[in-house]
């Protein structure tokens, strides 16, 4: 990530740079739910003037990681067992959509490359047991899926979500059962999409994303864990 010193020669906006610094802090959980700060506190920790902080504070907002309160700045929103029921319905449904979308397009020449390499760093990080490269590796998946649907209104819809769903899944993932059987089912996408077999893409996707979703949403439930 750029210092605000290279911004002259990297040219990119300070409140991209802020915006990218802010949401980060915030999906690894180093600012995590309920974390409070006023718009100077937070510009303050990014080394940055307040204006590229309110703006991208504001876009933060529209995308549900934080609420902005007059006089009081930001505060880290929680995630909460039904608000991952709700997310987790719109992204078995809609990702479900663009698995059947791409097994019915097929793939150009180094897509369906990049989706195997995907899932191949999935099982390399589980042969390593390391969790973290895993969820890289899977997020990485399921964003060339909904970027290869060529739906950009879908694309951006199920961004959102996931990057409300990130901090949860950080959270757990040490509390899942090692992840094997959605290796299994990601190289079962990949498959069918070889295959242009539109309809079992998306009934695999299907069924792979909703039992994520009750998995993690009982997690939440049982253990009684507070909001994230």
């Amino acid at each position: 990530m750029p210092v605000p010193d290279q911004l002259a020669e990297s040219k990119v906006p300070y409140s991209e740079v802020a915006y990218q610094q802010l949401r980060g802090r915030i999906l690894d959980n180093e600012m995590a739910a309920g974390f409070q700060a006023t718009e100077q506190e937070v510009a303050a920790i990014l080394g940055m003037s307040r204006t590229p902080t309110r703006e991208a504070m504001l876009r933060l907002e529209s995308e549900g990681l934080i609420e902005l309160r007059p006089r009081h700045g930001m505060r880290v929103r929680a995630v909460s067992a039904d608000d991952m029921r709700e997310i987790y319905e719109i992204l078995t449904g809609l990702e479900a959509i663009a698995a059947a979308t791409v097994a019915a397009r097929g793939l150009v020449d180094g897509q369906l490359g990049a989706l195997e390499r995907a899932v191949s760093d999935m099982d390399q990080a589980l042969d390593d047991d390391d969790l973290d490269s895993w969820m890289e590796a899977d997020g990485r998946f399921h964003g060339l899926l909904v970027e290869y649907s060529g739906n950009r209104r879908l694309q951006t819809v199920v961004d959102t979500f996931l990057m409300q769903a990130h901090r949860v899944r950080k959270m757990t993932a040490k509390l899942r059962p090692k992840p094997t059987g959605s290796n299994i089912a990601h190289a079962a996408v990949v498959d069918a999409i070889k295959r242009r077999d539109s309809e079992a893409a998306w009934r695999v996707h299907m069924e792979h994303r909703g039992e994520s979703g009750q998995l993690l949403i009982g997690i939440l439930e049982d253990l009684g864990l507070p909001n994230f």
